[in-house]
């Protein structure tokens, strides 16, 4: 049997699995099958090696197929598979929510569990809501999101969302959009946070102008835009936020799915800028990305007004899932922390930074490359539309780094990367050598 036909008999039936973001008919006429990983490494179907360039998809910091993990996965299986966090509890769900209360962000001490960075977002809603309610000023219901923000696929966080293919075909909520922060005519190929645009921050004044203050829960923001191309927040805008938040009384919310557990070379990009919100959604990387799993990182004032609010013995907030604080994932989480921990995983950007700063940004020159953005251990690369064709360049960068050993993101025709944390100086030079061919090679 030659190499095609037994590539061919190894492959499996793909109609039934109705897959996520993808183009499926595209995908299941050529299919991209990753059959396993180690380290900074996949495999694919057909024996290739391919570098990991985007944590698997931003979540597996430490790289793949730790040991350490996978055997405290399998001693908490064979202790306590399942149990419930309704009306009851196992030990492992209270240990880890002290682990991430020890390194989360001053005062954002107080974790309720998820499963995905989606669940996160819309948790962190409706704490929102329940955090006024319980002050007295129930009315505070409208959110504010921005443009071109990502915030998973829920109801909720597609309203406060901005990117438009995400909510163009759903129903959403009551919610309004200040602007984004990509300024090109202003802060093209930026080496961190740009210089201009914090003035936008100010549109939130004027979304408050509009409704009222007294009818505005909060206001959710990525501190790094992720899914809409690498996009960092321009110097003193967060901080900007922050005020008028303070302000007027509303919460604030970082999504820190992407940003979480050391992209940035802190714990969180709370500690990267200095800026405290008042809820704080994660997932992805709390688990390496072995196991789905998120949490909201909740401020002492917020939970205290729910959670004292009530009368004893009634339960304070209408929320939760059949799987918040799963033991099993609870044992991936705090085997994951300690990696971090003993590897210096969550600070080691910072020793990386200069180097992946250097190599992304000699891309400048290479045709195609209009835009270079990068903050931590994440760059964007925006390639100039085909005429006629938004978005083919992208893709024929994702398969052509495919080809050549690497895995990319593609969004449209912006290439994002954010390799493990574990990568080599060796490794990123490879990464943005190999992207150097493919992008000389587009038409």
């Amino acid at each position: 049997m030659d190499d095609a036909a037994l590539i061919l008999a190894n492959t499996p039936d793909l109609a039934a699995f109705w897959m996520p973001f993808t183009a499926n008919r595209q995908f299941k006429a050529a299919p991209r099958l990753l059959a396993s990983a180690s380290g900074m490494f996949y495999r694919t179907d057909d024996g290739r090696e391919v570098l990991d360039g985007t944590s698997g998809l931003w979540c597996v910091n430490a790289g793949h197929g730790r040991i350490d993990i996978a055997d405290a996965v399998h001693k908490q299986l064979m202790t306590l598979d399942y149990a419930p966090t309704f009306q009851m509890g196992h030990p492992i769900v209270f240990d880890f929510a002290t682990a991430l209360a020890k390194i989360a962000p001053a005062g954002l001490d107080r974790i309720f569990f998820t499963n995905s960075g989606s669940e996160s977002v819309d948790t962190a809603l409706k704490m929102a809501m329940a955090y006024h309610r319980a002050r007295g000023q129930g009315q505070r219901t409208r959110m504010i999101g921005r443009e071109k923000g990502y915030h998973g696929v829920g109801f909720g966080g597609i309203s406060v969302g901005g990117l438009v293919n995400n909510r163009r075909t759903f129903v959403t909520l009551p919610a309004d959009h200040i602007r984004h922060t990509h300024d090109m005519a202003r802060n093209a190929f930026s080496h961190g946070q740009p210089t201009h645009g914090a003035d936008r921050a100010d549109d939130l004044e004027q979304i408050i102008a509009l409704h009222g203050a007294e009818t505005i829960a909060a206001m959710i923001v990525e501190p790094v835009a992720g899914s809409a191309g690498v996009l960092p927040p321009p110097v003193g805008y967060l901080e900007r936020l922050r005020a008028i938040c303070d302000a007027h009384g509303i919460l604030l919310i970082f999504d820190e799915v992407i940003t979480g557990f050391g992209r940035l070379g802190s714990n969180f990009a709370t500690h990267y800028f200095g800026v405290t919100p008042d809820l704080m959604t994660t997932a992805k990387a709390i688990t390496n990305g072995v196991l789905p799993m998120g949490a909201v990182f909740a401020s002492r004032a917020v939970h205290d007004a729910i959670v004292q609010a009530g009368p004893d013995g009634a339960i304070e907030f209408f929320h939760g899932y059949t799987y918040s604080g799963h033991p099993v994932a609870c044992a991936a989480g705090l085997a994951t922390l300690e990696i971090y921990r003993r590897e210096g995983l969550l600070s080691r950007v910072g020793d990386l930074a200069t180097d992946w700063e250097t190599a992304v940004h000699g891309l400048a020159d290479a045709p195609h490359v209009t835009d270079i953005r990068n903050i931590g251990l994440m760059a964007g690369i925006d390639l100039a539309p085909r005429p006629g064709a938004p978005g083919a360049r992208g893709y024929e960068v994702l398969l052509g780094m495919l080809e050549m050993g690497v895995l990319v993101r593609a969004t449209g025709d912006t290439i994002a990367l954010s390799p493990p944390l574990i990568v080599s100086v060796d490794e990123i030079g490879r990464i943005v050598e190999t992207l150097r061919k493919v992008i000389s090679n587009l038409t």
